[in-house]
C-alpha cells in the first residue's frame, strides 16, 4: 500500500525579481531509493513516487507518493530538484511575479494532512525583503532551522561572551571593570564624601518601606 511522506512547503514572493517568486518543497523521506523515484513537474501539478528503506541494512522498505495541482501555475523549467539521504528537494519557480503571497499550495482549498508549513524556510510576507533568500536546492545545516541563523554558529555556542569568563564569575565585580571604565572605588569615595554611600544610607528617603513594627504601630 502507498503511503503518503510528510511534504513541507515554503514560499517567497516579488513583482520584480523572478528567483524570488519561489515555492520551496521538501519531501521529508530518508533512505529514497533513487531507482525507484518517478518525479513528475508539469505547469500545475506535481506528482511523486519512491520507495524508502533498505532491505540489506534492516530498515523496512515502503512505497510513498503524492500528487498535488497547484493553486497558480510555475515554471517547471526554471525549476530544481536536489535528492539526498535525508529528503528530496524541489525549488519550483512561480509563472507570475508578484507581490502576495500565494494563500495556500494547493488548488483545491481542502486539508492534507501530509502537508505541512516549513517553519524552518518560511518568512511572513511582510518580512521576506529581510530574509535570507538563498538557493534552498542545498542542504540546510541539520541544526539550521531558520534561514540566516546559521544553526546558532553565529553565537559561537555563546563563545562571544566567553562562558560568561569575561565577568571573572562576578567576583568581587571586578570583572565588570570594562563597563566604560568606571571606577569604583573613587565612586564609592565620592558618596561618601558627598553624605551618600553606607555612611548615608540611614538619612535617606528611597530606604524603601518602614520596619515591620513601625508599620503596625502606625495604623
Amino acid at each position: 500500500m502507498v503511503q503518503h511522506p510528510e511534504v513541507l512547503w515554503a514560499q517567497r514572493s516579488s513583482a520584480t525579481e523572478d528567483e524570488k517568486n519561489v515555492i520551496f518543497l521538501t519531501v521529508n523521506l530518508p533512505d529514497i531509493q533513487e531507482a525507484s523515484l518517478k518525479y513528475t513537474l508539469t505547469s500545475t501539478a506535481i506528482s511523486f513516487k519512491a520507495t524508502s528503506g533498505n532491505s540489506a541494512k534492516g530498515i523496512e522498505e515502503k512505497e510513498y507518493g503524492f500528487d498535488l495541482e497547484f493553486y497558480k501555475e510555475i515554471n517547471p523549467e526554471l525549476s530544481t530538484k536536489k535528492l539526498s539521504s535525508r529528503s528530496f528537494i524541489i525549488n519550483i519557480r512561480k509563472k507570475e511575479n508578484g507581490l502576495e503571497y500565494w494563500p495556500r499550495l494547493t488548488k483545491e482549498k481542502v486539508r492534507n494532512a501530509f502537508l505541512k508549513t516549513d517553519f524552518g524556510k518560511w518568512v511572513d510576507e511582510d518580512e521576506q525583503d529581510g530574509a535570507n533568500n538563498k538557493d534552498f536546492d542545498d542542504e540546510m545545516d541539520p541544526m539550521g532551522g531558520m534561514p540566516g541563523m546559521g544553526g546558532m554558529g553565529g553565537m559561537g555556542g555563546m563563545g562571544g561572551m566567553g562562558g560568561m569568563g569575561g565577568m571573572g564569575g562576578m567576583g568581587g565585580m571586578g570583572g565588570m571593570g570594562g563597563m566604560g571604565g568606571m571606577d569604583f572605588e573613587k565612586m564609592m569615595a565620592d558618596m561618601k564624601a558627598s553624605g551618600g554611600g553606607a555612611e548615608g544610607e540611614e538619612d535617606s528617603d528611597d530606604d524603601g518601606p518602614p520596619p515591620l513594627e513601625d508599620a503596625e504601630n502606625s495604623k
